[in-house]
């Protein structure tokens, strides 16, 4: 009688940033379940198998900057700085397999030409919007919700949609690819409307830095050069011409060929083996 083996098999343990509800790093967990084959749960970095979608490398390198032989060793795939770090002591306690954009990698003195936001692979999961609803969504950053500016501006046209990052992943993107051009603060508002297809414009953050924006764009090969403040959208919606492609698109197709291609094979769900008792003398 044979015996099983199982690799592979069980829960993935991911670390993502969960202290705000905010579905562009609960995305996180969508999109490695969906490589991996695998079921997906939250843990603490330093007992993590996996860091993914965030600018979460800061942590990273707090956890592991400890000069010391690590039982585990955790893998890197499209996570990104929030800000330059002051040590970089921490690249030998853990396996890069892919980062969000050349910003990140230079600041950490990686020569790679491959990068992507895990983000870009949504539009696998969760199917889009079977029509468009409205010509404008507006996604600010989760801490601009309750903003009066923006509540304003949503408030003056039934064609705009004001989406709040808090809501589920399934949620938000669903409503991001059911407008017709997209305004937003939240990093993964743009990702995902690249994702999907639809035009974008970045607005500003707040008093969150831009280093993720320009190293995400910069991964694509998407021009960013400055937000747009929220009172600037109404004429610039007027004056835009939604385009019929995105003038990236291949920069997006290449980086979502980038993040399959680097998915670790040893984290993905493998097969049961069959394995053959010993032949009895």
């Amino acid at each position: 009688m044979a015996s099983h083996i199982t690799a592979g098999s069980g829960p993935l343990r991911l670390f993502w940033w969960k202290a705000v509800p905010n579905f562009g790093d609960a995305l996180s967990s969508s999109v490695v379940a969906h490589l991996s084959g695998r079921d997906v749960v939250h843990t603490g970095p330093g007992k993590a198998d996996i860091f993914a979608t965030g600018s979460i490398l800061q942590i990273a390198r707090r956890k592991y900057s400890e000069v010391k032989t690590y039982a585990q060793k955790p893998v890197i795939w499209g996570s990104g700085l929030l800000h330059a770090v002051s040590s970089l002591g921490f690249l030998s306690n853990v396996n890069i397999a892919l980062l969000r954009g050349p910003v990140s990698a230079s600041l950490l003195g990686i020569k790679t030409e491959k990068f992507g936001d895990p983000g870009l692979l949504v539009a696998e999961i969760f199917a889009p919007a079977p029509s468009k609803t409205h010509r404008i969504g507006l996604v600010p950053h989760h801490s601009q919700m309750a903003d009066p500016e923006i509540q304003s501006l949503a408030d003056s046209s039934e064609e705009i949609l004001l989406i709040d990052p808090s809501q589920a992943p399934a949620t938000v993107c669903r409503q991001i690819s059911a407008c017709g051009h997209i305004y937003a603060a939240s990093l993964h508002g743009l990702i995902t409307a690249d994702a999907y297809g639809v035009a974008s414009t970045w607005v500003s953050p707040g008093d969150q830095g831009h280093l993720k924006y320009y190293d995400y764009a910069a991964s694509i090969g998407r021009v960013l050069i400055s937000p747009l403040s929220w009172d600037q959208i109404p004429d610039h919606a007027r004056a835009t011409q939604q385009p019929a492609d995105l003038p990236y698109a291949a920069g997006i197709r290449r980086a979502q060929a980038d993040l399959r291609h680097s998915f670790p094979a040893c984290l993905r769900a493998q097969q049961t083996l069959a394995v053959p008792e010993p032949a009895r003398p």
